[in-house]
Parts: C-alpha cells; structure tokens; sequence
C-alpha cells in the first residue's frame, strides 16, 4: 500500500403476482399494451375517482351559490323594503324564517336576490302571521307559507370536510397499500417479495468484463455449466452446491460476479437485497422469503442472488432483541427452512454476497445450505493490471500512459477503487482540453481518491510552511535511507484534505507477509517528521498527531497480536472480537498489561533514536531538500536520489509552469484575432492604400 506520513449497479422493472414476466405484457401496460397493467380494475378506480371529483364540485357550487344568491338581513330593513314595494314574494319557511324576493334593486342588493329575516320570538303567533300576509298583498308582494330545507343544507355543508378528509385518505394512502400488492387486509401486498428478474437482456456483463479474481471466476462458472447441462455433473452422482457465499471486502466485485452469472446463465435470475425483507410489521420479512421461494421454484432451474444478506443473517441470540418473535430472526428463520427443509428443491441455487461473514448464524453458512464460500480477494498486481486494461478500453489513452506502473502504485486498491481512478483521470483531461488520458492525470487521480483533491490554492504562512518543509522532508530522508522499507515515490508539501503535506512510497511487490524489519523502518519513518521539527525547527508542532498515532498502533499490533516482543514472547494479548453485547473481558494480568506497555515504549523509543541519529547525519541533505520543497512544493523519488548524492536538480518552479501556461494562451489568443482580421479583408473589407 502506498504509504503516507501525513500532517493532519442499470433499473430493473420488479416483477409483479408470481415474479414471472409473460402475464398481461409488463408492469404499467395492459394486455392489449395501454396504461394500466389490469385494464378493467385500473378503467374504474379512475372513473370512481372522476365521479367523487366531481360530485365535490357539483355540491360546492351548489352551496356556495345558495349562500352567494341570499342574503340576511334584520326584520325592520324587510319591513322597510315591503312598504317601499321593492318586494315581490314573501315565504314563510316553517313558521320563523321570512324569504323575501326583491323586485328590483336597492339598497346595494340586485333583484332576485332573496333576503332571510328571522322574525323576533315574542312576534311568533297566528296573530302575526295573518297580519303579514295581509301587508304583503297591501303592498303587492305574493305571500306563501312553506316547509324549511336548511336541514337538508346544513347537513351537506356539515358532511363536506369529513367527506373531503375520507377522499384524500382513499387516494393517498388506501391505494398505496394496495399498489404494494395484492394481499389480503390492510396491509395489502407487503407479504410479496420484491425482487427483481434478470436475464441477458437486462444485463451486458459477462465474465469476459470480470477481472483480476480468477479463481472466484472458475468456481462460479461451474454454476453456470451446471444450470447449462445439469445432465453432465449428475453423471457421476454428484449435486451441485445449493448455496454460494461470496466473501470479501467492499468494492472486490461481489455484485458484478452475480451481474456475470445473470449475463451468462440461461434460466431465470431473481435479485434481492438483504435490506428488502425487513419491514415494520412483524412476520412480513419470513412471508416474503416464502413468496421468493415459491416463485424461483416455479421457475427452476434458477438462481436466487440474495445481496448483502448479512441485514437478516445475523447470528441469533445475541443484543437485547433476542426473542423467537423478533423480525430479523422470524426471516432467517425463513431462509434457513427455504434452503434445506423437507421441501429443498436443488433447482433453486441460492448466491449471497457479504463483507460481515464473521457475524452470519452458523446454521446458515453450514453445508447444505450454503455448501461453498468463495473469498474474493483484493486483486494483486497483475489481477490489478487486468482490471485496469478493462475499464480503459472505455477511454482514451495517451503514449505515456503505462497501466503496470500504475498497477503498481496502487496496492490494496478494490476493483471499485481503480474503475473510479480512470474514470476520474478521464474527467481531469477533459477539463485540462487534453486529447488523451495521460499518466500524470492517472497519478494524480489515484491520489486524489485516496488522499483527496489537492489544495494548491491555499495560502500558507511562509513560516509555517518552512515547518512543512521540513517536516516532509524528515519523512522523505528517513524512507529513502531504509533498505527494508518501500522505494519513495514522490514528497509534495500541498496539501490533501486535512494533511498539510505528504510523502508517498511506492511498493515494488504486493507483500502477504510483512517481517518485523519491515515494521521496525516503518515506525523509523513516522517519526521523521517530528525529528526533523524537533533538530532545525527549534520546536515541535501538531502536524505529526498522525504520524504518532499510526507508529502507537503498528508498535502495539507488533507485541500484543503479532508476538514480535522477546520480553513477552509469541502470545496474543488483544482481546477478542466483541460477538454479543458485553464486551470481553482481557485474559491477562495488570501486571502483564504494564509489561506491554513498557514494550510498546521501548519499541518506539529505540526507533525514534535511530531515525534521530539518521537525520542529524545527514544534515547537509536534509536541508537541500526542504530547500526544494519550498522551492519546487513537489519533489519526486529520484530527485531525492539526487540530493542524497549530492547533485542539484533543476526544473521549472510551479511559478514558471503557471507563466508559461498563461504566455501560451496569450499568444493563442493573439494568433486566434490575426486570423480573423486576415479572414475579414480577404472577403473584401476596404484596406488602407
């Protein structure tokens, strides 16, 4: 892995009923291919919901025109207009409303408007109202005595919000539950799985674009041979693996593995995420297992890819949840029946990826049920090589580009870690106006996803960027003196992120074993950059907080896991992975503890002398080099070389580089404007003379 001493998967339709595709053409379309895959249901929820729309509408108007077409007033203005013979017909609704019909307008009212008075209690008698009827024709009004309808209105101007409340709720919620699925009750088709049906078609990946994992490759292509011609395998009475666990670190091409099996394999490839079956209703994850189930079953010969399935194949028992009636148990309960029971059909092949096969439940990863585990490693150099040539026959590369190099420069990188690297170097030539990827953008990429966008605007206190210097370049002596350590590969005082600057190493072979040499010149060159801070600084600084915590860690790994102390000898002393809720308690004694403790202080101690002693003989080159970083702010591997040996080196300063850069688009600009004034009197401007 380069080392830094710092300072600071294409949409998918899911299939509905059963999961088989072929019924009634796809999800939104009917038989006949119009919108609405069940053309008659979907025909008459949308003209119910066109009639309620409606009905609204209608009853709205109709109230807010009843109130807008009357108006009330008191009973002397109906007296007032009745004897000025503004009135044309009187009613009398259930003996104590007066609706009065104006003939013509006054007061502000337009005719035809009707006037509501209500007549005071104490005038309510037969006396009364035979007295107004005779008034009204004195007057020439009609007089007439009917049944009230306010409680029909009253009623529906009541009614109308709960009315409006239940209509939202049926649209937006009671169809939701239903557009879930077709099961029973409230809780609609939560039961039914959600997976999603691949084929060739639905994918272009194939193990031709998988690289740099060989033998996961081989074992899987046995369950594509096998699915291909079963008859083959079964020849000698052998039985194909029921399940296949593929383990490995985030980013190794789990997913695009199973993406190659479904690219490859002709017969159905149903895809499911861990995270699918778990649901706030109780029993719905262990419904969906059985739904999935039932439907690959139906289509077997198949594959079932259940994705990170460590969300519901953790090992039971363990946390504060361990009921039998908790969720995430009821559906590995589920799965684990699915897989062998009385009912296993050994059509049904099931792939599950994950990075935490450490906390699976050991029923689920014994034979039988996932009977293979493949391990998908980090690719080595050339496995890295290989996947490099893949993703960039997709772009563009230029002469100097050398893939092995950059193979090289990236150990410990995922096949996810180098797609981004050349799809982020094509990004940084296509802003540079480059007409190809070239190896400075590859190198700068990686080191940007690794260590972050480089900060070349940043402005820096001219003394605390001498003690950068310095402190870089105590990193960069101390890694290039140590013969048991990795080649440097650059130094760079810009910063990255939250580091003020870097030095880079590059390894030369992808190491499995690292040795104690190897970790001792490790711990020499983290403590460096404090050294070279603590000589010629006069002071130290927090930039090597880092650095110090990374030489804690390696020198405590070194005696508690790795028995590399002669005074504690070959134990481990670290604890156990915590497994349940409570954490281990430590299996030695105080008097051991003070022991390690004292190791770890003697490691580094002797250590930190012996990079001290380095640089303090080499102060003449220590010197140089901070020199150059200020000068130059990167300076690379073979510079450092130089230096050690003596000589000067020479080359543009980031100053000279950015001024020629902008002379160049000056005089582009400058020949781009000729041009065009040659252009303009060659089609006939009027020149002098």
């Amino acid at each position: 892995m380069p080392e830094i001493q710092d300072d600071q998967n294409e949409q998918n339709e899911k299939s509905t009923g059963s999961g088989r595709a072929g019924k009634g053409g796809s999800r939104g379309t009917n038989g006949n291919g119009l919108p609405g895959g069940d053309g008659n249901m979907r025909f008459s929820r949308s003209m119910l919901g066109w009639i309620l729309i409606l009905s609204i509408a209608v009853l709205l108007f109709v109230v807010f025109h009843h109130n807008e077409t009357s108006k009330e007033v008191p009973y002397s203005t109906f007296q007032t207009y009745l004897q000025q013979t503004h009135i044309s017909s009187v009613v009398v609704r259930d003996g104590e409303t007066i609706e009065a019909t104006l003939k013509d307008d006054v007061g502000g009212e337009k005719a035809g408007t009707k006037l509501i008075a209500h007549v005071p209690a104490t005038a309510m008698d037969g006396y009364f109202w035979n007295l107004l009827s005779k008034e009204s024709e004195n007057y020439g009004a009609s007089f007439d005595s009917k049944a009230s309808n306010n409680f029909f209105w009253a009623l529906i101007i009541n009614l109308t919000p709960y009315l409006l409340i239940f209509v939202l709720i049926w649209f937006f919620f009671l169809r939701q539950i239903r557009s879930a699925g077709g099961g029973i009750g409230m809780l609609g088709n939560f039961g039914r799985s959600r997976h999603r049906l691949l084929s060739k078609e639905h994918t272009n990946v194939t193990f031709n674009d998988v690289a740099g994992i060989e033998e996961a490759k081989e074992e899987l292509h046995e369950i594509v041979e096998f699915l291909k011609n079963p008859k083959r395998f079964q020849r000698l009475g052998g039985r194909i693996p029921r399940g296949v666990l593929l383990i490995g670190d985030p980013g190794v091409g789990k997913t695009l593995l199973a993406k190659a099996i479904a690219g490859e394999a002709d017969v159905p490839f149903f895809s499911i995420s861990g995270s699918d079956f778990v649901e706030m209703f109780v029993g719905v994850g262990a419904s969906r297992v059985r739904d999935l189930f039932k439907t690959a079953k139906e289509s077997s010969p198949c594959i079932i890819f259940l994705d990170e399935i460590d969300a519901v194949g953790r090992r039971r028992g363990n946390g504060m949840a361990s009921g039998g009636h908790d969720e995430r148990e009821q559906t590995l309960n589920a799965i684990l029946v699915e897989m062998d029971g009385f009912d296993t059909n050994d059509q049904v092949i099931v792939i599950a990826a994950t990075n935490r096969s450490d906390v699976l439940d050991p029923a689920l990863t014994r034979p039988g049920r996932f009977d293979r585990q493949v391990f998908v490693p980090l690719p080595d150099i050339k496995g890295r090589y290989e996947i490099l040539k893949v993703h960039a026959r997709k772009v563009k590369l230029g002469g100097s580009v050398d893939l092995m190099r950059l193979a090289r420069q990236t150990p410990m990188f995922s096949g996810a870690d180098l797609a981004a690297i050349i799809n982020e170097s094509a990004l940084m030539a296509t802003m540079a106006n480059k007409d190809a990827i070239e190896m400075n953008d590859l190198e700068e990429a990686r080191d940007k996803l690794r260590f972050g966008k480089a900060r070349k605007s940043r402005v820096i206190d001219e003394k605390e960027k001498e003690i950068l210097a310095w402190h870089e370049a105590g990193h960069a002596i101390v890694n290039a003196l140590q013969p048991d350590y990795e080649p440097l590969h650059k130094v760079t005082i810009i910063g990255r992120r939250g580091y003020g600057g870097a030095s880079f190493s590059l390894p030369e072979k992808d190491r499995i074993v690292h040795q104690k040499r190897y970790m001792l010149a490790r711990l020499r060159v983290c403590y460096g950059g404090r050294i070279a801070e603590e000589l010629y600084v006069g002071d130290i600084s927090s930039g090597a907080s880092a650095d110090i915590q990374e030489a804690s860690r390696l020198a405590r790994a070194m005696v508690c896991d790795l028995g590399m102390s002669e005074a504690l000898g070959p134990i481990r002393f670290s604890a156990e992975e915590e497994r349940g809720f409570m954490p281990e308690p430590k299996e030695y004694s105080d008097k051991t503890a003070e022991l390690i403790d004292a190791e770890v202080h003697r490691l580094i101690t002797e250590c930190y002398q012996e990079a001290k002693a380095l640089l303090v003989s080499k102060k003449e080159e220590l010197t140089a080099l901070k020199e150059a970083l200020l000068k130059y702010e990167t300076v690379d591997g073979e510079d450092v070389k130089k230096i050690l040996a003596g000589q000067t080196i020479s080359k543009p300063t980031v100053q000279e580089i950015l001024a020629s850069e902008q002379q160049r688009r000056a005089e582009a600009r400058r020949e781009e404007e000729n041009r065009g004034t040659e252009g303009g009197g060659a089609i006939g401007i009027p020149q002098p003379g």
